[in-house]
């Protein structure tokens, strides 16, 4: 049985839910998400909440149960107030830089790395800080882990790009005889 599957979920204020066809969309005031379910698990909007149970009782219908509650409280969350990740930039002569669509990254390497944001996500450099924020929980944690994949903090000197709450382990240097 799925902890997460069973617990109900409550419609915040503001915000309306409707499910047609398999499409779960939820409108707030932030903004709108949709997302397809399978039928394996069914979705019953009643009492200002939002209710999952299995169809079947098989394993693979047991771990989308517990998943798919977790998929929409996340949207519930989202449309209310945006997702945020930031991401600490260090090293001397690495900077990151935001024109409109476009993020340009100096890192160490012989040539500045191009990226282009998702669509709505909003992004912000302050001082080696990155800020990144949208509804959808999934763009900003793939598209910050694309930006920290670049480089990676390394243990010796901390030089990088990390979360902001990530703790670097350092490990000491070569000992000099």
């Amino acid at each position: 049985m799925s902890r997460v599957g069973k617990q109900h979920i409550k419609i915040k204020d503001k915000t309306e839910v409707s499910f047609v066809d398999g499409v779960l969309k939820i409108k707030g005031p932030k903004g709108e998400l949709s997302r397809s379910f399978k039928d394996s698990v069914s979705i019953v909007i009643q009492d200002g909440e939002i209710v999952l149970s299995p169809t079947r009782n098989d394993i693979s219908t047991k771990a989308l149960w517990g998943t798919y509650a977790s998929h929409i409280s996340n949207m519930m969350e989202g449309v209310t107030t945006p997702f945020v990740k930031k991401l600490i930039i260090e090293g001397i002569g690495y900077k990151a830089d935001v024109q409109g669509t476009k993020v340009t990254l100096n890192l160490g390497f012989s040539h500045p790395i191009f990226l282009e944001t998702p669509k709505d996500l909003t992004m912000t450099v302050e001082k080696g800080v990155i800020t990144m924020s949208h509804i959808d929980k999934e763009i900003v944690g793939q598209f910050a882990s694309k930006i920290r994949s670049l480089k990676k903090p390394e243990p010796y000197k901390g030089k990088g790009i990390r979360y902001d709450n990530e703790i670097i382990k350092r490990k000491q240097g070569k000992k000099s005889a």
